[in-house]
């Protein structure tokens, strides 16, 4: 049994926690504290994280008191049952404080905020563009199981098959600090489904993921830096293809990023959308530029394609999955690829912080 739960509970600060949780719900019974949305849904936020961690940690300090009880019963009258419901209760607590551990090492300032993810398909055609949906759906089912929200801001399809490109939102407590394991380009071996003759094909794509950052946080964007674009945005057809010129293409002209909005319904929905999406790009910039200064790692941009992929997953001749940076493993790829990514995601979180082994990228 883990001996450190105590002290897990002072690195938490779980007696501040409960008076923030405090203060917080006083601020709520005051006079005109709904009116103000925004700050309202910032404050909610900050409630439901803390609760969730003191929840988290309650929930395993009862399991600890409980197997401590049963596993002094079983050593002072030999009882059979207390032991076995003992050893129940361990397996329990060992998993729960896995979990305590994760939140304990996510600690940077926006790991509790929301995560917007852009997903490129790399060069290859077809097998790229189908390879980028598959990856879509694999991020998308991981975050629907945790429960969280996926609004997506933008979709471009592919030619015949998958897509080109696609940026998502993905809303709830520690998504960004969770996803950020996936920043990077992903390799996938199989054999074609396009290809008539049936050889193998090895494709990539890249994974971009960022926090979406709040209004408190400054970050400067002059209008002179800002190319903005309109055009029509894309439909499936009848009723639902736009008539107006709706969807928004922002170009950051110093940084180059560039961010496109169509799912909302007006340009000036799009607009403001974009341009929560480019701060949160500009602030990540920003933070990568920290990291190479201070030699750590800078997990962005590469090229999409050979020597740069974090993970590969290989559907022929074998069946596997192994992230490059971690060594983390998976032989049921199927499973990976429905979205079985929170031990890749833990082993990322710990070798980040230098608690496990990295592995040469192969």
């Amino acid at each position: 049994m883990p001996p450190s739960l105590r002290a897990c509970g002072g690195r938490f600060d779980i007696d501040k926690k409960k008076e923030r949780i405090e203060s917080i719900e006083k601020i709520e019974s005051m006079e005109g504290f709904w009116q103000d949305t925004t700050q309202a849904a910032k404050i909610q936020k900050e409630k439901s994280v803390l609760e969730e961690v003191i929840k988290t940690y309650t929930q395993l300090k009862d399991l600890l008191d409980e197997f401590e009880i049963l596993s002094e019963y079983a050593l002072s009258d030999q009882d059979e049952a207390s032991l076995k419901e003992a050893i129940e209760i361990q397996g329990q607590f060992l998993k729960q404080y896995k979990a305590v551990e994760q939140k304990v090492l996510l600690s940077e300032e926006t790991d509790p905020n929301n995560a917007i993810v852009n997903i490129n398909a790399g060069a290859g055609g077809t097998e790229s563009y189908d390879w980028a949906s598959m990856l879509y759906r694999m991020l998308t089912r991981w975050a629907e199981a945790r429960g969280f929200k996926v609004q997506v801001n933008d979709h471009q399809p592919g030619d015949g098959a998958g897509i080109k490109s696609v940026t998502m939102t993905i809303e709830g407590n520690y998504a960004y600090g969770l996803m950020k394991s996936e920043t990077g380009v992903h390799r996938l071996v199989r054999i074609s489904p396009f290809d008539s003759q049936a050889r193998r094909h090895t494709s990539f794509a890249s994974v971009y993921v960022s926090a979406e950052i709040d209004d408190d946080i400054e970050i400067e964007i002059l209008d002179k830096d800002l190319k903005i674009d309109v055009f029509r945005a894309g439909g499936a057809g009848g009723q639902s293809v736009n008539t107006t010129d709706s969807a928004v293409r922002i170009t950051h002209l110093p940084s180059g990023i560039v961010v496109n909005c169509q799912n909302e319904r007006s340009q000036l929905q799009n607009k403001l959308f974009g341009m929560k999406i480019l701060r949160s790009r500009l602030y990540d910039l920003e933070l990568e530029k920290k990291r190479a200064r201070d030699n750590e790692i800078e997990a962005t941009k590469k090229e999409i394609g050979w020597g740069a992929q974090i993970r590969s997953y290989v559907l022929h001749p074998y069946k596997l999955v192994k992230d490059h940076r971690t060594g983390q493993e998976s032989g049921n790829a199927e499973k990976v690829l429905d979205g079985d990514l929170n031990p890749f995601m833990d082993a990322y979180l710990r070798w980040s912080v230098g608690e496990g082994e990295s592995a040469e990228n192969s």
